[in-house]
């Protein structure tokens, strides 16, 4: 084939892939690796020069970093999915390396983007020496003693107000124009729901259809409903286990429940711990704080779910707290990753100054009681605030296809609020899967139901598959659930 008729191919080819003729962003091989080092994928990767400030277009910049996975087939002819990871502070491309397989399906004939949104992963992550569960466990004088060590140890000249999901979207837009696209797919998870839904809002006309997976509705104010939602899917899964024979008769999960929960608050445990890492004895203090951690991040798998009745019975029973003890370790870790200091930016920006009076007396009754709400309110007393679109909480009504998908014991975003979303959008699909946690990338079938919405966005979707899957059984002893 000439040169020229290759060039009238590969133009051909672009406008039948949905991408708009122009220079592209160059891209080069690269390797995408987990955050712990499982796995690691090859892919096209480049950085897109955006102004940290899009009011001072002159002033300092930031690298996105922008990584690219081909479709598989050579005849693909969609839209790209750009995936948006949660947090807020995780990087998109850490969050589908651990995911990636959820997603084999849609690639075959898509191609995958993941642009690591501003604050995070590769683009000028604002990283924190401390993670959450510190903030969550610290008085608010020393929250905010560690928001202030924070912001010192940021690069000079870095304005951290300025990593909001109003400017996160603008970022999206410049990525979608300098890969070509003219139009796009979008699937978000958790706090990338916002984004999602906010790029659609100001960029209706170049999004084919939406997935949103742990959905935030775009009113909601993240903080002030954590701890009643985590105290929530709690009760459901003890009670899930209360309603399961086994289960019932191997454990009194709610009795173990409080029985911990009450010896926790009166004293700390010292224990020596496991440390994920190498195994290594670590000595800790184990009270009402890292029991607090463990529930909710457990609660956020059913496979770690399936484990807390065993857990809490052990404590109660024995005074054994080493397997939640270990537990806490290895689940901050497994959840960890944030960069802390974008979720400052985002929460400082576009919630905590709008949380109005809270019910404490609610909040205290859960076993996160205020802690959460106070850290946050503590770290915004430190922490810059940036600029919000004035529209970010408004209504928003969207004529886009969208899939909403939710766990039916999701301790962050329950099935009401992918309810309260869904209300946006004239062409909604809403599949919750009962006793499953927060997001539902891993459900068997779901990989093949997202699939098909985006070949067909407009088509009602059969999920029967969903209705038929089941968290896991709960183990009745280390050696597993009951045969």
């Amino acid at each position: 084939m000439s040169r020229p008729a290759r060039l009238a191919a590969a133009l051909l080819g672009a406008l039948a892939a949905g991408r708009a003729p122009g220079a592209p962003l160059a891209l080069s091989e690269c390797v995408l690796e987990h955050p712990l080092k499982l796995t690691a994928l090859s892919a096209q990767c480049g950085t897109l020069a955006v102004p940290e400030d899009y009011a001072q277009p002159a002033g300092r910049r930031i690298a996105l970093r922008i990584a690219r996975l081909p479709a598989i087939s050579r005849r693909q002819n969609a839209a790209p999915l750009f995936v948006l990871a949660g947090g807020p502070g995780q990087g998109a491309a850490d969050f589908y390396v651990s995911v990636a397989p959820a997603f084999a399906r849609i690639r075959r004939e898509r191609d995958i983007v993941l642009v690591d949104q501003r604050g995070t992963g590769a683009s000028g992550p604002l990283n924190c020496p401390e993670d959450e569960a510190q903030l969550d466990e610290s008085t608010p004088g020393a929250v905010r003693a560690l928001t202030a060590r924070c912001l010192a140890a940021l690069a000079p000249g870095t304005q951290v107000g300025l990593y909001t999901t109003s400017l996160a979207v603008r970022d999206l837009e410049a990525a979608r124009i300098a890969l070509g696209y003219e139009r796009l797919d979008l699937y978000g998870a958790s706090y990338g729901t916002r984004v999602a839904q906010h790029y659609l809002r100001h960029y209706p006309s170049r999004v084919d259809a939406v997935i949103l997976d742990g959905v935030v509705p775009v009113e909601l104010l993240i903080g002030p409903g954590a701890a009643l939602d985590a105290e929530a899917a709690l009760r459901q899964i003890l009670g899930r286990c209360a309603a399961q024979a086994p289960c019932r008769a191997r454990f009194d999960a709610e009795r173990d429940y409080q029985a911990v929960r009450a010896a926790l608050a009166a004293r700390a445990v010292p224990v020596r711990a496991s440390d994920p890492r190498d195994g290594a004895p670590r000595p800790l203090e184990f009270g009402a704080e890292q029991l607090a951690t463990v529930l909710r991040l457990a609660s956020y798998a059913s496979e770690y779910a399936a484990l807390l009745p065993l857990w809490l019975h052990d404590a109660r029973a024995s005074g054994d707290y080493v397997p939640l003890a270990d537990q806490y370790l290895l689940l901050d870790q497994a959840y960890g990753g944030l960069a802390v200091g974008m979720h400052h930016s985002v929460v400082c920006a576009e919630d905590v100054p709008y949380y109005g009076r809270l019910d404490r007396g609610a909040l205290a009754a859960t076993y996160m009681g205020t802690r959460q709400v106070d850290a946050l309110e503590a770290v915004c007393q430190v922490w810059p605030r940036g600029p919000m679109d004035a529209d970010l909480h408004a209504p928003l009504h969207s004529e886009v296809p969208a899939l909403l998908l939710s766990g039916g014991a999701d301790p962050v975003t329950p099935p009401a609020y992918a309810h309260q979303a869904a209300r946006a959008f004239a062409a909604a699909q809403e599949l919750v899967l009962p006793g499953f946690g927060h997001g539902q990338l891993t459900v068997p079938c779901v990989d093949r139901l997202m699939a098909r919405f985006l070949s067909a966005p407009r088509a009602r979707l059969d999920g029967e598959c969903t209705r038929r899957a089941r968290p896991l059984p709960f183990f009745t002893s280390l050696n597993g659930p009951a045969p």
